[in-house]
């Protein structure tokens, strides 16, 4: 098998279609991963921006360690009950200025229950618009057969306490029979559950009977970037936690995190690396009466001489990314940015997009090997005969 190159992640089709959230059990600071055997819950919910109801199925597909769909698997391999579902859970939101219905579904449930390990990826379609597809949901089930060692350090191979973090793994075999590792086994690893830099192909240094290892291995050594920035949208009457300001514009409430500015030193602020939380300062019924405000998100800085400056946190799942990117106002000397979102917790960095399509940190925000990074790692087994390939082993870690 050739370098995985394809990616994961969730996906809003629809420009109806906001706040589209995955939750394994309450951990909404981690990607989407469930234990095979285990009693692990996968929820998924999102809104649509009326008050009509919709009639929305859902398929789940089994997906090769590249995220192509698994050609040589039976879906009764990997499903047990049936696959094309109708999402039955939605509740309309209470005294809103935005109206919207809130879905939401979980996995397992009633009608199916999957038995594989593996990628996934979930389909909700529109049925009554010629199936339409509406968004895409990514996550995967581990079957931890393999013990794996996952480690960062900002001593890396190109340079110690500066600007990079480097991540190793040491894997073990556990009862499986591996005769060609670089073969049989892929190893994907994330910071913060980004997919855009994900280091994928990756070789191991060390190759034992009963394990392989990845030390100095250059392909894993990541920007270390900058802390997350946060703000909260708790109530729309008055400004929470990072809010310079919250108004009301005769039709919409408009709500201005304080001006971002250039960080030439490394700074501690705990954030959730690019995660979200859906609540109010009542913290009831935050699904439905939770209000969506318009954000207006602003960066203090000189032009970027090319390239395209980005709004990036695990909540940008729009297809037409075009809205999360930045327009420079000369008149203030700011990237400026407006989007829709619900009440709620947000943590969101700046990444630059290079003439080549590549992202990475901003200028303005630096790269600190001091950061707090959270790494995953994925390792993928196809044994020798066997039709798709497994995930044998996750991973996370936090590098403080």
């Amino acid at each position: 098998m050739s370098a995985l190159t394809l990616q994961a992640g969730n996906i809003i089709h629809d420009p109806q279609i906001k706040s589209l959230q995955t939750v394994v059990n309450q951990d909404w600071l981690s990607p989407a991963v469930m234990r095979l055997g285990s009693n692990d819950v996968l929820h998924i919910c999102f809104d649509e921006l009326s008050h009509d109801y919709h009639h929305y199925v859902y398929q789940v597909e089994h997906c090769e360690a590249d995220w192509t769909p698994s050609r040589e698997l039976f879906e009764s391999d990997w499903l047990e009950g049936f696959n094309r579902n109708t999402i039955d859970d939605y509740e309309v939101s209470i005294n809103t200025t935005v109206p919207y219905t809130h879905y939401w579904l979980q996995i397992p449930n009633d009608k199916m229950r999957l038995k594989r390990s593996g990628n996934y990826r979930l389909h909700v379609y529109e049925e009554e618009l010629d199936t339409r597809e509406v968004l895409t949901v990514d996550f995967w089930i581990t079957e931890e057969s393999m013990p794996l060692i996952l480690a960062a350090t900002t001593n890396t191979d190109i340079d110690t306490n500066v600007g990079h973090q480097q991540v190793s793994l040491s894997l073990g075999y556990g009862a499986f029979r591996v005769t060609m590792p670089t073969e049989q086994i892929q190893v994907v690893v994330m910071q913060n559950g980004r997919q855009d830099n994900q280091k994928t192909g990756v070789k191991p240094t060390i190759i034992k009977s009963n394990g392989a290892e990845w030390q100095h291995c250059r392909d894993f050594i990541f920007e270390a970037g900058n802390e997350y920035h946060k703000f909260e949208v708790l109530d729309v009457s008055h400004t929470t936690m990072g809010l310079d300001d919250i108004l009301w514009n005769g039709s919409n409430y408009e709500a201005y995190p304080f001006v971002n500015e250039v960080r030439t030193n490394y700074l501690y602020d705990e954030d959730a690396n690019g995660a979200f939380y859906i609540r109010n300062s009542d913290n009831w019924q935050n699904t439905i009466t939770c209000d969506y405000v318009w954000v207006t998100y602003r960066l203090k800085c000189p032009r970027l001489s090319s390239g395209h400056l980005f709004i990036d946190g695990q909540w940008t799942t729009d297809t037409d990314r075009s809205g999360y990117m930045m327009e420079y106002d000369d008149d203030s000397g700011m990237y400026v940015a407006r989007i829709l979102q619900k009440q709620g917790y947000y943590s969101y960095q700046y990444l630059w997009e290079h003439p080549d399509g590549t992202l990475h940190p901003a200028p303005s925000e630096g790269s600190f090997y001091q950061t707090e990074n959270r790494y995953q790692a994925f390792v993928y087994f196809k044994g020798i005969g066997e039709s798709a390939w497994r995930l044998a082993a996750y991973r996370q870690i936090d590098l403080k």
